[in-house]
């Protein structure tokens, strides 16, 4: 499977002094309507893409009914849904007002360990072209042409392409994307 990225320059929301950096950001398509998703799903199956509709629509008045109750949804072979939130501390407890110092609550999900593999262990890169001051090249080749920059050498960095190939993460490097 590959994935086709974007190179886009941004200033690391942190460190707004320092010159912007180009990063590389999923060129994301189109989600498919529910009536496609549940078709593709089903072809192979005896299910009708109707029942995958439905079992769907469940679920997702059921995940925030537990929610909201404080339960943790476990989904076999999909991942875990849990609500998040911040809260300011105090040094007295009495001190502490659930109104004014819980804030920011969220939804998180994270994937089932099995579902992650499957969706990483294959993947790889390709150049989806560069967003520069509003202007959308289709690829590096054509930015470098436009630009007049010359080729890459071969073996090089700035190539296009599949890259990457099973990465799972890294351990938050200074290369990587801060704004995600």
């Amino acid at each position: 499977m590959s994935i086709s990225y974007k190179l886009v320059q941004k200033k690391h929301p942190m460190k707004k002094n320092d010159p912007a950096k180009w990063y590389a950001v999923p060129n994301s398509a189109k989600p498919l309507s529910p009536k496609a998703l549940t078709r593709a799903a089903t072809v192979h199956t005896t299910t009708a893409p109707i029942e995958l509709e439905a079992a769907m629509e469940l679920l997702a008045e059921f995940i925030p009914q537990q929610l909201q109750q404080g339960h943790t949804v476990n989904v076999p072979g999909l991942g875990t849904f849990r609500i998040t939130f911040k809260s300011a501390g105090v040094e007295k407890i009495e001190d502490f007002n659930v109104g004014t110092m819980i804030k920011s609550p969220r939804v998180t999900f994270t994937p089932a360990r099995e579902l992650r593999g499957r969706i990483i262990r294959e993947l790889s890169f390709e150049d989806g072209g560069v967003l520069e001051a509003g202007v959308n090249y289709a690829s590096m080749a054509d930015y470098r042409k436009a630009k007049g920059l010359p080729a890459p050498t071969p073996g090089g960095s700035g190539g296009s392409g599949g890259t990457g190939g099973g990465t799972t993460g890294g351990s938050g490097g200074q290369g990587e994307n801060p704004l995600g």
